[in-house]
């Protein structure tokens, strides 16, 4: 039987520790929110060159990203001549830095994604957004369930005592009553929902867990 060098066992060692070490960090990363930068990596937070695309500069960059519950924007912008305002959609279409919901000016500012649907953000000089210092970001609804109640559980059928029964009419003269054995067909329960589609999200980690699982049967067969 061959046997490994003892260099050859510390090596193989030395793989399955980072394989471990490589799969924590992916699974981490699944669930894991991101930060963006407003306008890209080496861009902040100022009015558009003039240019073609300045009008849509801005538009054009949230459209390439994919925002979820959780992520956060990135504002770097010169404190003392700019700053963010978070806005109404009103306000935002016609730049009306009155009375924003939330206003920012430390020059660095994150702001966070708790909700799902459209948040809007314009420049706090109402000239700078009327340059097109505005910027649009649409949330995407989540899916998971860890950000959202649970739906409310449905009504219970009202029990058969709670039913009012009439009472029945008399018997033509000539005719005996219906004797009191004589019982009424149940009416047989409703059958259940199905119960809804499990989340995607164990199926997601159980493939990428095998995903690893070949490439460290792959490194250690070598």
């Amino acid at each position: 039987m061959y046997k490994y060098s003892p260099m050859a066992q510390i090596n193989r060692e030395i793989f399955r520790v980072f394989g471990y070490f490589l799969g924590f960090l992916l699974l981490i990363q699944i669930g894991h929110a991101f930060e963006f930068k407003v306008g890209g990596p080496t861009a902040s937070w100022k009015v558009p060159s003039n240019d073609s695309n300045a009008a849509s500069f801005y538009d054009q960059w949230a459209e390439k990203n994919r925002f979820q519950i959780g992520d956060t924007l990135l504002f770097v912008y010169n404190a003392d001549v700019d700053s963010v305002l978070h806005v109404s959609k009103h306000d935002y279409e016609s730049c009306n830095t009155e009375s924003p919901v939330e206003k920012f000016t430390g020059g660095n500012t994150v702001f966070k994604l708790n909700q799902s649907g459209p948040h809007y953000f314009i420049s706090g000089v109402a000239d700078h957004c009327r340059k097109n210092e505005k910027l649009v970001v649409v949330v995407l609804a989540d899916r998971t369930g860890k950000h959202g109640s649970s739906a409310a559980p449905a009504s219970p059928p009202p029990s058969p005592e709670n039913v009012p029964v009439s009472p029945p009419s008399p018997a033509p003269s000539g005719e005996s009553p219906p004797s009191d054995g004589a019982e009424e067909n149940p009416t047989p329960a409703p059958s259940e929902e199905d119960s809804p589609p499990k989340n995607g999200a164990s199926s997601s980690i159980v493939g990428v867990a095998g995903f690893l699982g070949s490439v460290a049967a792959f490194v250690l067969a070598i």
